[in-house]
């Protein structure tokens, strides 16, 4: 099915490959993660992930086979949905937070899909949405978490500027704002007070306002530990380039500082 585009929706593709089962759902953005997503979604099924919430994979516009139908329902993917439109990972996530608050959700799961987060702790998120909490950030720089073979340079990064600017943007107190393993209330994104479905957030620019909007209008927000692991030797899997990537993510940051994101 063909979804056209509106406002603060980009046009996608869906196919449903089972109707919706659980209160809540996973959505894990993707573009031609290879074997990465597979090795992912191995993961989640060993977990009994599907047990607790539905999975659903935002894709990019893949071209690497890794959204193969018949791999992805051997995997428990309740459903895929294919952005056939402008935007990036900004984009996707908000055709998925459209299409799942269309469905009635109560609560959304991000996760990035290239197997470095620890996916077997949504029921975890899901304790804390049923508590009432309307963000739950994924740390793996508190007790409990785990970060293993950080990049030295991602590392200081996060710690010594990212974390410290959305604390300070959020008046409360995050340790791994990066991280997009994280959890929303379905009343968190519907308030008129956030509106996370507009055109602005074509990249990272959701991730960051999403992280400090709560707080700042009163909800509920906290971190629960979880593992990040790097694989030892080879390339970092990340879509942010060093120099243009970082510098862009700073723009963001400070953007976000001022209130640019703010609905007028």
């Amino acid at each position: 099915m063909i979804y056209e585009r509106q406002v603060g929706v980009p046009k996608f593709e869906c196919a449903e490959y089972a109707p919706k089962s659980k209160d809540y759902v996973v959505l894990i953005p993707i573009i031609n993660e290879g074997d990465r997503i597979h090795q992912e979604l191995k993961r989640a099924q060993e977990g009994h992930v599907s047990d607790y919430a539905d999975i659903v994979i935002c894709d990019g516009g893949s071209s690497d086979g890794c959204t193969a139908e018949d791999k992805l329902k051997s995997l428990d993917v309740n459903t895929l949905l294919v952005k056939q439109d402008t935007g990036k990972q900004g984009a996707q996530l908000r055709m998925g937070m459209w299409w799942a608050l269309e469905r009635g959700y109560k609560g959304i799961i991000t996760i990035d899909g290239n197997n470095k987060d620890s996916i077997e702790d949504v029921p975890k998120f899901i304790d804390k949405l049923k508590e009432g909490y309307d963000l739950i950030q994924g740390s793996r720089f508190i007790k409990g978490g785990k970060a293993i073979n950080t990049p030295f340079i991602r590392l200081i990064s996060v710690k010594a500027i990212h974390a410290p600017i959305i604390s300070l943007t959020a008046h409360q107190r995050f340790t791994d704002t990066t991280n997009a393993y994280r959890a929303y209330s379905d009343r968190y994104l519907k308030d008129d007070r956030v509106q996370p479905l507009r055109d602005i957030f074509m990249s990272y620019e959701l991730l960051a306002y999403l992280s400090v909007r709560a707080t700042q209008i009163g909800m509920k927000a906290c971190e629960i530990p979880v593992t990040r692991a790097y694989p030892k030797e080879g390339k970092t899997p990340t879509k942010i380039s060093f120099f243009k990537g970082n510098s862009e993510l700073m723009k963001i940051l400070l953007r976000n500082a001022r209130g640019a994101y703010n609905p007028q």
